[in-house]
């Protein structure tokens, strides 16, 4: 029996239609648009003024905060404005704007191909490359990676788990990397082990990605403590929580982090990442984005650089579809719309997704019949209906902190079970940070 989580979960077609689009080099343009907030917490400070002149590689923002990372340029060429531009959905972010002259890379940075398995550095060595890389978690929460790999000294890790679940429907970055790019991603997570100074790693693989795992068990021969595991299909596989019970059988509590089980979990891009930060001296200047939709004639996983416009990305497709309605940045079922088609890819964008207006247009609303088919199929055990209810009468902070409404993940499997159409995830996600704000205040408080 194919190990997975106990609670919940849903079985959304899984419509990988890019499995099979190898990793392409997506040209480098005339114009990059770098963010400063490439990160969860504080934006970084730009450290560089118009005029001017960057290599690839070089540090262009600083961080600002214990939670913060460096920025780097993905480019070459001259720094023409520091100033804010609209991200993906139109709120004004500061950027660094630079005009490519060439391609001229730091010196450090060792560009070849040759795979660098010795590991020479101490885990504070480990750290500190990493932080000074900008490496940040690439399954979504864009966390910097320096932070999650050094817990608390009162906190001890048992294990290492790389997620290389891809459980979003339609995404096939991660898929194509794990059977591109498998021997650097395990060392990446030996590097990760022995930054954390633990002895087992397990690797997790949705079983619909027999390639991946083909390729990954190979490459994780050479390492005894790594193993690969086979996971059962289902849907959010990937969640962190979901993760560490399919593959330790132990449930993190609520409120509390997979630390506090003896994980750490970090994505397989994360790895590569790691991997390159640490053995080659490259900072997170890229990421490997998936092209996809049904209405897309040629699917494509592409390796961009950072600061890439998603409407340059969309002209290599031949431009947006006649038929696309709306354009997503990562999954359906966790992905954000993108309101400006100006934006320019983050560190932590993985997927481009067109959807056409049948696959987005929202059935009529109509009354709750308590079927349960929401409570059912929510991985972490709550009553979505109630949480709707309470949520919809308005003021019933306390009522819906009983409820544990902060625990709520924000995967949608609610809204997706749900035959009457209630959009219970949307009403729910905002109940949610009225909460947390609650509790966060009350704990500054004590």
């Amino acid at each position: 029996m194919k190990l997975t989580f106990s609670i919940g979960g849903i079985h959304p077609q899984e419509n990988k239609l890019s499995r099979d689009a190898h990793i392409e080099t997506f040209p480098v343009l005339d114009v990059a648009y770098i963010s400063m907030a490439q990160h969860l917490g504080s934006p970084a400070e730009p450290v560089v003024q118009k005029g001017d002149k960057v290599k690839v590689g070089q540090v262009i923002g600083k961080p600002t905060g214990f939670i913060s990372g460096f920025v780097h340029s993905s480019v070459s060429g001259t720094v023409t404005a520091v100033e804010p531009k609209g991200d993906l959905a139109g709120n004004p972010v500061m950027h660094v704007v630079i005009a490519v002259e060439g391609d001229e890379w730091c010196e450090e940075i060792d560009r070849s191909k040759d795979i660098v398995r010795e590991i020479p550095f101490s885990s504070e060595d480990i750290l500190e490359k990493i932080k000074n890389a900008g490496v940040v978690g690439l399954g979504g929460a864009a966390f910097p990676t320096h932070i999650k790999l050094n817990p608390p000294k009162d906190k001890k890790a048992e294990w290492l788990i790389i997620n290389g679940t891809e459980c979003e429907p339609y995404i096939t970055s991660d898929d194509r990397i794990m059977r591109e790019r498998p021997d650097e991603i395990v060392i990446g997570a030996a590097i990760m082990m022995k930054a954390l100074k633990v002895e087992k790693c397990y690797i997790g693989i949705e079983d619909n990605k027999p390639e991946a795992i083909t390729s990954m068990t190979k490459a994780a021969s050479h390492y005894p403590q790594i193993k690969v595991v086979s996971l059962k299909k289902k849907y959010p596989q990937g969640g962190e929580k979901q993760l560490i019970e399919a593959l330790t059988g132990r449930r993190v509590p609520s409120l509390a982090l997979p630390i506090e089980v003896g994980a750490v979990v970090h994505n397989v891009g994360t790895a590569l990442a790691v991997y390159e930060a640490v053995q080659k001296n490259k900072p997170l200047i890229d990421s490997i984005i998936t092209v996809t939709g049904t209405c897309v004639p040629h699917q494509r996983n592409f390796i961009v650089r950072v600061g890439t416009p998603f409407s340059k990305m969309l002209d290599a497709i031949g431009g947006l579809p006649k038929d696309a309605a709306k354009l997503v940045c990562g999954g359906p079922m966790m992905g954000k719309a993108v309101a400006n088609l100006e934006a320019s890819t983050l560190k932590a964008v993985s997927s481009l997704l067109l959807l056409t207006e049948a696959e987005t247009k929202r059935k009529e609303e109509s009354n709750c019949i308590r079927c349960a088919k929401c409570t059912e199929a929510c991985p972490m055990g709550l009553e979505p209906y109630l949480l709707n209810k309470l949520s919809r009468i308005g003021g019933l902070y306390d009522e819906l902190e009983q409820e544990k409404v902060h625990d709520c993940i924000e995967c949608g499997c609610c809204l997706y079970s749900c035959p009457a159409h209630i959009p219970l995830l949307d009403i729910i996600r905002v109940s949610k940070a009225e909460v947390l704000t609650i509790m966060r205040n009350r704990s500054l408080k004590k």
